[in-house]
């Protein structure tokens, strides 16, 4: 067969462990997954309300165009219908910009560590793939805008960034889209856009339609709690979302997560509410680092990265074997580290007595 080059020392995206799997592995009665980042507070009761009430034909094609959702989200937003993509999550958009824009002799620009799928997906594409370290975790923007020449096609910002959950400020992004070439697309990855609150940050809405080469990229998986139906979208000038709509696949969201996630953005008292219990969870792990002098990014997501001054695979597989999944900083760029999802308060305390336990037990808690 003639497979690309490039994909045979490639390895498939490692998700965190199947809940039930923990459990069969370690004869657990209970386990709390904490390593995907995902809600724990679910969604919206007004989504298994509608679910409960669902008679849905599912012998029938989902709208190809997404429109009930494409008319929620504009109005939400106060953009144009026209100026949004939906993908089957944020993944899938970014494939799509991938496969619309890279290919062998342009080369594309990320920090690292961030987001895998950014490299992963301009790796099979056969593009030249450009990281540029981060600072503290911050993405070192004036570093990125050096590493820019005429073959870079993209540049991705993930803001706040995954696995560090620090943002790029309000100034910091002004001056860059400001220096970036017309001719590269920059795609400012904002999944956990919900969580963020400091004032540095500034609603980023208005940039697309300062920059025409700008798309933001925001979804329905984490604060939404919506992980499993899989909705992402993007928001640019309609000659961008033109040219990507064509590389999108035909029914790239199914009829459920159309209709779920409209429904989910109606409710932003519940999202309001996830605001402000993630804020004392994250107090709940800041306290706990500053305890025990362990450093930690100053987060503006749902999950935490932080040190453990042991090797990470043993804390992540020390952890399981007491009922918490979790992800090693190992497999993330950054050893010595976990990333642990912000869970609920009485989940929250659990995880970090147990943590306290498996530090005492590698030496580095006395």
């Amino acid at each position: 067969m003639k497979w690309k080059q490039q994909i045979y020392n490639m390895k498939p995206y490692q998700p965190g462990k199947p809940i039930d799997e923990v459990k069969k592995e370690y004869g657990l009665e209970e386990v709390v997954k904490l390593a995907s980042n995902e809600n724990p507070f679910g969604s919206s009761s007004k989504v298994a309300e509608f679910l409960r009430a669902s008679d849905t034909n599912y012998a029938i094609y989902p709208d190809g165009y997404a429109q009930n959702l494409r008319t929620a989200v504009a109005k939400h937003l106060g953009v144009k219908e026209n100026e949004l993509i939906f993908g089957n999550g944020s993944d899938d958009l970014i494939a799509i910009i991938t496969r619309a824009l890279l290919y062998p002799g342009v080369n594309t620009v990320m920090a690292d560590p961030s987001f895998s799928q950014y490299w992963h997906n301009a790796d099979i594409e056969g593009a030249e793939v450009r990281k540029v370290p981060t600072i503290d975790g911050r993405h070192d923007l004036p570093a990125m805008l050096a590493q820019i020449d005429e073959q870079t096609s993209v540049v991705w910002i993930c803001s706040p960034n995954n696995p560090t959950g620090t943002i790029v400020t309000d100034d910091e992004l002004q001056q860059f889209l400001a220096q970036v070439p017309s001719h590269v697309l920059v795609v400012l990855d904002e999944a956990y856009i919900e969580y963020v609150n400091d004032p540095a940050h500034k609603d980023t809405l208005p940039y697309y339609r300062q920059y025409n080469n700008l798309i933001l990229l925001r979804t329905f998986s984490k604060a939404y709690g919506l992980a499993a139906f899989r909705v992402g979208y993007g928001i640019a000038h309609e000659d961008i979302i033109a040219k990507l709509d064509a590389v999108r696949g035909p029914f790239n969201n199914t009829v459920l997560s159309q209709e779920v996630a409209a429904i989910a953005l109606q409710d932003q008292a519940f999202i309001e509410q996830c605001r402000v219990a993630n804020e004392k969870g994250k107090a709940q792990y800041v306290e706990f680092c500053q305890r025990y002098n362990l450093n930690y990014y100053p987060t503006q997501t749902n999950f935490i990265l932080f040190e453990v001054k042991a090797d990470s695979n043993v804390v992540f597989q020390e952890m399981m074997k007491r009922g918490f999944i979790i992800r090693s900083g190992a497999a993330l760029g950054a050893p010595g580290y976990i990333r642990v999802t912000i869970g609920t308060e009485a989940q929250n305390a659990k995880f970090l007595t147990l943590l306290e336990q498996v530090l005492q037990e590698q030496g580095v808690l006395v």
